[in-house]
């Protein structure tokens, strides 16, 4: 298709023919894909439109809103203070955020923060989307908040508190915010095109969001496609999509903090404003270029060694239960989440993302960046049509395709 563009070496045409397949059957409004092997790129490819309204094609330089992929950027800011020996995972989080220690908080180890363990998936108190922006006013109400459940027993995806916990604990080791110390530690020497606080002369790069129309017309139809989805009898998750996803469910509050909603989302505030758990504006190259050094130098820099890598990326939520299920549906909980210390874990029939030993992030839309340390790959995606549906197809598809590249 002419509207693609960027370049493919040989031997990883299947990629680019996943790539310009979704474009074909409409499952991409505009999106770049990106592949690193052995610390540079084989694959580097965007196309489409950037804002369908105004007619603006997706360039090289086109950013978009990745959500949560922003997780996997703000774990490697924590384990550069790991593998630097500023932070011990297994030391209290009172060791470097004192006022943390409230309401029965004082020994939870930081380790919980990262492994969505802590049962703080969302804020009790009441905040407007000017104090969630302004960071202090939900730190204070972090602090003060009792746990859902006895850190370290259950575990529950803390969908935009994961980076205001994370970020603090980074904020009092380095006197830096989480955005400002992920530009001068991360993107700045890999020079990425990557910002969590978004710059106002960026702006004009930004592609427009577009919501896909949402597919199931009724919850007898979420529920099919979710039980064809993980294997399930339909009766199994009938039960799971109510308790653990349903309406009042912590699941559901865990993603609403401060007033943030769709539309204030498309703000400047927010998108200046430092969300470390949802709000990065990248392109794929750099996605994949983040972690691509991660396994392998990346024009001479090694972002993580091999022993960080390890330790970082073993499976954490294997030891706990999710919150909200009941205790006989909980074998039927194994691949819902994979979760390590900041990044997912491959949870087939879900995501094999790049491999067995491959970790990552996916963000809600359909973004996601991985890296895999055995083929030494870095993978990124961004889309500016977010998808509805429980899985979305893209990023498995086109991780699939580097699988087969690979193979």
């Amino acid at each position: 298709m002419s509207d693609v563009n960027g370049v493919v070496e040989h031997g990883w045409e299947q990629v680019a023919d996943t790539f310009r397949a979704n474009f074909k059957a409409g499952k991409d409004l505009g999106a770049a894909c990106c592949v690193y092997v052995d610390g540079r790129a084989v694959v580097d490819l965007w196309g489409g439109q950037a804002d369908r309204d105004r007619n603006r094609p997706w360039v090289q330089d086109t950013v978009a809103l990745t959500a949560s992929t922003t997780k996997g950027a703000t774990a490697m800011c924590a384990h550069l203070l790991v593998q630097r020996g500023l932070l011990d995972l297994d030391a209290p989080v009172t060791r470097y955020w004192p006022e943390f220690g409230a309401a029965g908080k004082g020994t939870m180890p930081v380790r919980y923060l990262l492994s969505h363990q802590a049962g703080l998936p969302y804020v009790d108190t009441p905040l407007t989307f000017e104090e969630a922006c302004a960071w202090d006013p939900l730190i204070r109400a972090l602090e003060i908040q009792k746990p859902l459940w006895t850190p370290g027993t259950e575990h529950l995806y803390h969908a935009m508190t994961f980076g205001f916990l994370v970020g603090e604990v980074v904020r009092r080791i380095t006197g830096k915010s989480l955005g400002t110390f992920f530009a001068e530690e991360i993107a700045r020497p890999l020079k990425l095109s990557a910002w969590i606080g978004l710059p106002e002369e960026i702006e004009p790069r930004v592609a427009r969001l577009e919501v896909a129309p949402f597919p199931y017309g009724s919850p007898e139809d979420l529920v099919t496609d979710f039980a064809k989805l993980m294997g399930l009898d339909t009766a199994v998750a009938e039960t799971l999509v109510k308790d653990v996803y349903g309406p009042g469910s912590a699941f559901m509050k865990a993603g609403a903090v401060g007033g943030v909603t769709e539309e204030n989302m498309h703000s400047r505030a927010y998108r200046a404003a430092e969300f470390p758990a949802a709000n990065m504006f990248a392109n794929a190259h750099s996605i994949a270029r983040m972690y691509a050094a991660t396994v392998s130098d990346v024009d001479g820099i090694r972002l993580l060694q091999p022993d960080t890598v390890a330790a970082m990326t073993m499976v954490q939520t294997d030891r706990t239960r999710m919150h909200g299920v009941p205790s006989e549906l909980l074998p039927y909980t194994k691949n819902l989440f994979n979760m390590s210390l900041g990044f997912w874990r491959a949870t087939p029939p879900i995501s094999s993302l790049l491999g067995p030993a491959s970790f990552g992030h996916p963000g809600s839309g359909g973004s996601l960046g991985a890296a895999d340390p055995e083929s030494r790959v870095g993978f990124g995606y961004v889309t500016n049509l977010w998808a509805a549906t429980l899985i979305d197809p893209r990023a498995i598809e086109l991780t699939s395709a580097v699988r087969k590249c690979l193979d």
